[in-house]
């Protein structure tokens, strides 16, 4: 169905956008990152992470961080690093430790990110569960 609005022709495809929504809902869990840390399963599903199926709410700068230390699980990321990953570019760390300490609140465990004195801080990855692939999706099209 068409509608014309002010000279423009609006086309409405009713249909076609609720089968698409239907098929995204069924393929992009499947696409999200699945990570085994602290013992929980993190999901990053693109703005949103889910920890043990639950849906956790971030902060932007939280998710951003987060989105930061995963595309390297398990490996410490300096604080200089992370700083430049924030919005704003500034150069007080202390940017960081405030951003981090508000993910870890908002992901209900503070012993998923680790922080290792003098360097930066790292996804507390299961070593048990074996390696597990740099970058991939979700992570704003970094490579595998």
């Amino acid at each position: 169905m068409a509608t014309v609005i002010r000279g423009l022709t609006y086309v409405r495809y009713e249909a076609e956008g609720g089968a698409m929504v239907r098929r995204l809902e069924s393929e992009m869990p499947a696409r999200a990152r699945n990570l085994p840390v602290a013992g929980h399963r993190l999901e990053l599903r693109g703005h949103a992470v889910v920890l043990d199926g639950e849906l956790r709410v971030l902060p932007p700068n939280g998710m951003t961080l987060l989105q930061t230390l995963a595309r390297r699980p398990g490996r410490v990321v300096p604080r200089s690093e992370l700083l430049a990953a924030l919005p704003g570019r500034g150069n007080d760390e202390h940017a960081v430790e405030t951003a981090i300490a508000r993910l870890r609140t908002a992901l209900g465990n503070p012993k998923l990110v680790q922080t290792v004195v003098k360097r930066g801080y790292r996804l507390a990855l299961d070593p048990a569960a074996g390696p597990v692939p740099v970058g991939g999706h979700c992570l704003h099209g970094d490579a595998v």
